[in-house]
């Protein structure tokens, strides 16, 4: 369904072509990992032949839209033909009024997906760690909503309060009503509503008694909010290496791409992203995987690098 049946209050206009899967990037909580995985969700949905659209709504750090241009450049300077999304930006409105706010930002951000909703399988947005009207617009646009979570209580505190003696839950917390409205309104208008996926980040190599307790506290809340939880990505530095060169865990990293040897702990990020696509249950079309395939035979039998763009038609 396009946006105007996506957000309620408008009137759902009739929809005659297919229109892209949203995937929102969120949580109050900065420093979660929203961009890395961001960026990794669009090369693998890329690597899957699919027709991926980014919108970075961040408009103050713009994470997203830094990655994706260090990804453009070191593809040109490196001829490694990369795979790069479509990219949109949308900045917060500063009028004089709320109303007038609202308004434009609603308008920038309708224009921003119907501009790419009919000829993308995907949208993949990156979303501020703020509460504010953009933020909960994206929510609420939401086909999957992916919330990166830190290894650690503090980070779940977005989510539910916890009994400092049992570690039980006792309550819901901020981020988790904003992610409960928006689902509330998305049911009204189209009797649909975002798969909730809470992923554990920066997950730590050794079992701990902090991370069962954690998990334990997790697993309680997807229960009260209805969620499912993944693990992602583990406490690497590969993640942290790979940005200014708009790299990922999934493209060919050799000795001339990084400055010294792949290791297993590369190998390993590769894994962890694979296994989180997934978990996610992404609607991939075939049509698209044999795009993929297509380029993938081409690059074997002309050894040229690709350029990332639709090489192969439809």
């Amino acid at each position: 369904m396009g946006i105007e049946g996506r957000v309620a209050g408008m009137s759902a206009a009739p929809v005659t072509a297919k229109t892209a899967h949203i995937i929102v990037l969120a949580n109050e909580k900065g420093g979660s990992g929203k961009t890395t995985t961001a960026m990794h969700v669009i090369v693998a949905l890329l690597q899957a032949g699919q027709k991926v659209a980014a919108i970075d709504i961040d408009s103050r750090q713009l994470s997203l839209s830094r990655y994706i241009e260090n990804r453009r450049a070191w593809s040109k300077k490196s001829k490694l033909g990369l795979h790069l999304p479509e990219l949109h930006s949308i900045a917060r409105a500063n009028g004089r009024s709320l109303d007038e706010n609202e308004a434009e930002e609603f308008a920038r951000f309708a224009n921003a997906i119907s501009s790419i909703e009919q000829h993308n399988d995907f949208v993949v947005v990156d979303t501020p760690a703020t509460d504010s009207y953009l933020m909960r617009l994206a929510h609420a646009m939401a086909d999957t909503l992916i919330t990166p979570l830190n290894d650690s209580f503090v980070d779940m505190d977005v989510l539910g309060r916890i009994d400092a003696e049992s570690f039980e839950i006792t309550a819901t917390s901020h981020y988790a009503e904003v992610v409960r409205e928006a689902r509330r309104q998305r049911r009204m208008v189209d009797q649909d509503e975002a798969d909730w996926i809470v992923m554990r980040n920066r997950v730590g190599q050794l079992d701990t008694r902090n991370g069962r307790n954690f998990a334990d506290g997790l697993n309680d809340l997807s229960k009260r909010l209805n969620f499912r939880h993944a693990v992602g990505f583990g406490e690497r530095v590969v993640y942290r290496e790979l940005f200014p060169r708009g790299l990922t865990a999934l493209d060919v990293l050799d000795e001339k791409t990084l400055g010294s040897k792949p290791n297993m702990s590369h190998l390993a990020a590769r894994y962890e992203v694979r296994a989180l696509i997934d978990t996610l249950l992404l609607p991939i079309n075939e049509r698209g995987r044999r795009r993929a395939d297509a380029r993938a035979e081409w690059f074997r039998v002309s050894k040229q690098p690709l350029d990332g763009t639709d090489f192969f038609a439809d």
